[in-house]
């Protein structure tokens, strides 16, 4: 069964037209180091090519304030922001492609199990209400009080998911979309009432942080982040034959000696730990998950061993891209980058809809 997944894989990148898939990645990683360089070099305080140089070389300049000035933007703003980009980016595409063949649906995105809307829950619960109810555990924790307040608030939407959705033998991909929307819609009624509970100041944090922004990264905050995403996408890497065998059905991935019922557990715990992890930091960024899979898709076929890393070469790019249009398009003001994103990702859907219609 496996021999016959991989056969199909590849006839249908013959029939297709796909490109080959070494020079594929080698364009990505190309493009993605070279949008990092520009990265390191863009902003409201310019850093030129001589100073990224020399930063790479020595490090900090002794002597010179200017220089100096240069690499401390690039060592201390720039790169941790740039490094929550990929990581984000790549967690958010891996995650949707891995979903997305989980319940054999294209149009699956990471925020449909309602682990985006849990994390807007739990951070705006911190924001809203935190210094009237969680005053002592704000103080506690500091600048990591919205960030784990958004990631428990995602890990128990994921639970409250598999509890509504687990109890049947064969878990339906159906049942658990199901919980998803709703938990989704549990989620949004809960965001709606702390915004009407807002004063002006909060109200005005939470929906900045609900529209998406890597503006928070610090190497502080990304060491726990890389702690949780790193092993999550790791993991959902080595479910690439398995899932590659649940596409052609469940029966038939059982009869080949896939647990189904695990496999589905597996994916959906390391997607929720990843974009948990990554939407306690950053908010909500959209379409990612969506749109990535389904670029490499048609670029290099459906072969989840390819289309998973594959995937997240390619989000690692496109939200560094979307990052490097929020700090630089409304400069020295900066753009929540979860507009830029729907804005791609928005009309994208639609074509995706219209295509399915289509055929």
């Amino acid at each position: 069964m496996k021999s016959d997944v991989v056969i199909f894989a590849v006839e249908q990148q013959r029939i297709a037209g796909r490109l080959p898939t070494m020079p594929f990645f080698l364009a990505l990683t190309v493009l993605l180091v070279v949008l990092n360089l520009g990265a390191m070099g863009t902003g409201a305080a310019p850093v030129g090519w001589a100073e990224i140089w020399q930063w790479f070389n020595s490090g900090m300049v002794a002597g010179n304030d200017e220089a100096e000035q240069s690499m401390a933007v690039i060592s201390v703003i720039r790169l941790p922001r740039i490094l929550l980009a990929n990581l984000a980016g790549a967690g958010l595409a891996l995650s949707g492609a891995a979903l997305q063949a989980l319940f054999r649906n294209p149009l699956a995105d990471p925020g449909l199990l309602g682990i985006s809307s849990g994390a807007a829950l739990g951070a705006g619960t911190m924001i809203v209400t935190g210094s009237l109810w969680l005053g002592g555990l704000a103080a506690w924790a500091g600048d990591f009080a919205v960030p784990i307040a958004a990631f428990v608030g995602a890990l128990s939407a994921i639970i409250l998911v598999q509890a509504l959705s687990g109890g049947k033998a064969r878990w339906a991909p159906t049942t658990t979309l199901l919980a998803g929307i709703a938990v989704n819609a549990l989620a949004g009624a809960g965001i709606g009432l702390l915004s009407y509970l807002a004063d002006d100041a909060a109200l005005r944090n939470f929906t900045f942080w609900s529209l998406g922004s890597l503006a928070n990264a610090t190497w502080p905050l990304m060491i726990p982040v890389m702690m949780l995403v790193v092993p999550g996408l790791f993991f959902l890497i080595r479910e690439a034959a398995p899932l590659n065998m649940i596409l052609l059905g469940e029966a038939e991935a059982g009869y080949a000696g896939v647990d189904v019922r695990r496999l589905k557990q597996r994916v959906i715990g390391f997607s929720a730990l990843c974009i948990g992890a990554l939407v306690a930091v950053t908010g909500i960024i959209g379409f990612i998950g969506l749109v990535a899979p389904h670029l490499v898709r048609m670029s290099i076929g459906p072969d989840h061993r390819v289309l998973l890393p594959g995937s997240a070469l390619l989000g690692a790019l496109l939200l560094g891209a979307a990052d490097l249009g929020a700090r630089t398009l409304a400069a020295p003001a900066e753009l929540p980058i979860g507009l830029l994103t729907s804005l791609i990702g928005g009309p994208f859907f639609l074509w995706l809809i219209y295509r399915d219609q289509g055929t």
